[in-house]
């Protein structure tokens, strides 16, 4: 049961590196020492292991989401526009940009665990202290979210290697569904703590201080319950491996790579449309109440935060049913076809389109409908967060899936919600800039700016259309494996 965590205690240390698929010679053992290892851990502890990860992942993604949230409030504290505000969001993703390259090349050299507990501590200072700052120090609150960025980046490039280490096949899709599901869950949460909290004690600084908390806590559990299993250690593999490979080596394989290529395009159009809505729909549906006289203007923090609520709330219920939909789907699908992954996620990009085309269109005559439409394209779009990291396990070999995970995250924030948010703010404040800001151009500049999403949508869909075309070549070949 130990022999998962043997390396756990060494830190930094270099791990032996990872056997290559298609290495088996004539004395290859049908029982491969990585294998034994992973295999060695009780199911107890592996799902404990799993629902630590999936934990930290729910902390995640709350801590991305509690700007949008309040973000009346802190735009109104450090007096930012609209542009302006969007650019917390590109500084934010910008240090998970710098950083995710790194983390991926360490994830698979060195233990894991390790760099997942320092990113930790760094999203976590990052995000506390950031919640001490007065309002001239606007800068230092940016610079804090590039911190947050930086710590974040080392939990979303390595963790999915390590459930992709502990399980195979349907159970790993399960798993990782199972782990998807608390991006949207933690994501409407980071809304709803934002909201309650900034209501409850008036100050929307104290959501940024609850956090360390609990993430000290998934610090402790992360030591004390996550192993660190051997990459690809669940997989057949050969004894007889290959040499370790270098960074450009990786890189120059997974660019000839067209279904990682395909699919990290439509991963970043995900981003884009994700990371705009997520940031601004609460504010969008605060005007559109102003609009129809359901809400008075925020005139000075803290401003009513039941938009945040609401559309939290409406993020984890579509997320959990999405995510879990999405992938069952897809693992039914895949005994028909190895296409089925991207097909499903094509499908659900192109359907969730016009749903959020109405929702904008429609909210300028009634909100109810306009929460009906943007609902069903939150589902639609959640159905793809565990089936994109299904594709990328399935098409890359383990010793790069540390590396692919690092290129993918940054290709997809880079071009993705690393500048949605702020081309959106920056639209909105140039449509103000023009028409003035009246209640009708502060509601209309934001829903002529998310009509962007719509396009880019379209053509995630698809570039998961192309990504089914080359899933079948891209499939690594199955090891040889000697009976005995």
């Amino acid at each position: 049961m130990e022999s998962l965590g043997g390396g756990e205690a060494s830190g930094l240390r270099a791990q032996p590196a990872p056997r290559l698929y298609g290495t088996a010679t004539s004395s290859a053992s049908p029982h491969p020492q990585g294998a034994r290892e992973a295999r060695s851990s009780t199911p107890c502890r592996t799902y404990g292991a799993v629902a630590v990860l999936c934990f930290i992942n729910l902390l995640n993604y709350m801590n991305w989401f509690i700007i949008p949230g309040v973000l009346l409030d802190i735009q109104k504290h450090f007096v930012l526009s609209d542009s302006e505000a969007g650019l917390l969001q590109t500084v934010f993703i910008s240090g998970l940009l710098l950083a995710a390259p790194l983390f991926g090349y360490l994830g698979d050299r060195y233990s894991r665990k390790a760099i997942l507990s320092v990113g930790i501590v760094l999203w976590s200072g990052g995000s506390l202290s950031g919640s001490f700052l007065p309002g001239q120090y606007s800068w230092l609150f940016f610079l804090s979210r590039g911190v947050v960025g930086i710590g974040v980046a080392s939990y979303s490039t390595i963790a999915p290697t390590i459930i992709g280490d502990l399980f195979v096949k349907d159970q790993r899709t399960r798993m990782l569904s199972l782990f998807y599901v608390f991006i949207p869950v933690g994501s409407g949460l980071g809304y709803v703590l934002a909201s309650t909290v900034t209501e409850a004690t008036g100050d929307w600084h104290w959501a940024f201080r609850i956090m360390p908390c609990l993430e000290a806590v998934a610090l402790t559990l992360l030591v004390l319950l996550v192993p660190d299993p051997p990459r690809g250690g669940m997989e057949e593999q050969s004894k007889a491996g290959g040499s370790r490979t270098r960074w450009c080596e990786d890189i120059k394989y997974l660019g000839k790579n067209w279904s990682f290529v395909w699919s990290t395009l439509g991963v970043t159009a995900m981003a884009f449309v994700t990371g705009a809505l997520g940031f601004w729909a609460p504010k969008f549906l605060f005007y559109t109440r102003v609009l129809h006289h359901l809400q008075p203007p925020c005139l000075q923090e803290p401003c009513d935060s039941s938009d945040s609520l609401i559309f939290g709330a409406l993020t984890v219920v579509t997320g959990i049913v999405g995510v879990l939909v999405g992938a069952e789907i897809a693992r039914r699908f895949k005994k028909r076809t190895p296409k089925a992954e991207p097909l499903v996620c094509a499908g659900s990009m192109l359907a969730a389109a016009p749903c959020l085309y109405l929702a904008i269109i429609l909210a300028q005559r009634t909100i109810l409908v306009a929460y009906v439409f943007l609902a069903l394209g939150e589902l639609l779009l959640s159905f793809n967060w565990a089936i994109v990291a299904d594709i990328l396990l399935s098409v890359v070999m383990p010793s790069r899936r540390g590396t692919a995970e690092a290129l993918q995250i940054t290709v997809g924030h880079i071009l993705g919600d690393a500048g949605s948010p702020y081309l959106t703010g920056l639209v909105a404040s140039a449509l103000q800039a023009v028409h003035g800001d009246s209640s009708l151009w502060l509601f209309r500049s934001l829903q002529y700016s998310f009509f962007i999403c719509i396009f880019v949508d379209v053509l995630g869909g698809a570039c998961f259309l192309v990504t089914a075309f080359h899933m079948e070549h891209d499939l690594p070949p199955t090891p040889a494996i000697e009976e005995s």
